[in-house]
């Protein structure tokens, strides 16, 4: 067994630890990385820390990813209970450190607990069918909703977002890189990335949606990505009505079922959420250690 320790992926390598990504979804009927920890695999974004664990006859047995004390770790199903998970947390260091567990399961509990790690934070899935009535949520006077413009509405956005999520632990720290990464990818639209604007084209609030395409068993989803709205524009009802919104988008796109993420701990946005009729779906934890 052995844990190289990489800046950046090769081709090669990207091509590895995202096929054993598929083959423990396959196994856990969870994907085992994040969105963004995805995109810095395929070389996005600044270096980071990529650990590989392979097994003696060289195959990729298992992956972190480790960036300013935090990360994401699995082992491929063929490959556990072999070392090969402490192995790459040894590899990410002594120190503080912060990972992600995609799925509440108990083999992460009992890993994180045997290796010193509490449970700090608990981020929900969230799901609703969308051919079911929303409330009304009427727009504010004076706000009109529009479609996001590439090469034009990016500054606006990434000072309405950071505002909104000032608090947050990474989407207030979204850059541009981080959104032009996102604009490149095949799932982004603009017709679903949408803006509350005052008459003067003031940006006061967003909804950006996704739309997941089938896959397997598994029917197409449209996501709630990002919805926010200005604290120093707020117009009382604008995060209802956003909500509708970019709902109602999804649903005349032909889709059945919507979801979103939103942290246990954020009672006004669940409360919200609840009330739009989402339901809980599955749970991701933070597990700490130092």
């Amino acid at each position: 067994m052995t844990v190289r320790a990489a800046d950046r992926l090769s081709a090669s390598e990207t091509d590895q630890v995202l096929a054993l990504a598929a083959a423990a979804e396959q196994a856990d009927r969870v994907y085992p990385l994040s969105e963004d920890v995805v995109l810095r695999v395929r070389g996005g974004g600044g270096p980071a820390t990529h650990l590989l664990a392979h097994d003696a006859d060289g195959v990729l047995a298992g992956y972190a990813f480790v960036d300013d004390g935090a990360g994401e770790l699995f082992v491929g199903p063929a490959a556990r209970r072999r070392g090969h998970g402490t192995a790459l947390l040894a590899g990410a260091g002594a120190g503080p450190l912060r990972f992600w567990a995609h799925g509440d399961e108990p083999g992460a509990r009992a890993f994180a607990v045997k290796n010193g790690f509490e449970r700090v934070r608990v981020l929900w899935q969230m799901r609703r069918p969308l051919d079911r009535a929303l409330p009304d949520a009427p727009l504010p006077p004076g706000v009109t909703i529009r479609h996001f413009r590439p090469g034009s509405d990016e500054q606006a956005w990434l000072g309405v977002n950071s505002r909104a999520f000032a608090h947050h632990p990474e989407q207030g720290r979204w850059t541009l890189d981080d959104l032009r990464l996102r604009e490149k990818e095949p799932w982004f639209d603009p017709a679903g990335f949408l803006l509350a604007v005052d008459i003067e084209d003031t940006l006061l609030g967003f909804h950006w949606t996704k739309v997941h395409p089938a896959a397997g068993d598994d029917p197409a989803l449209g996501e709630t990505y990002v919805l926010g709205v200005d604290p120093g524009g707020h117009r009382r009802g604008l995060g209802a009505a956003l909500t509708v919104e970019g709902l109602r988008h999804l649903a005349t796109s032909g889709l059945t079922t919507a979801m979103l993420y939103v942290d246990e701990d954020n009672t006004a946005a669940v409360n919200l959420y609840r009330r739009f009729g989402f339901d809980i779906y599955k749970a991701d934890v933070m597990y700490q250690r130092g």
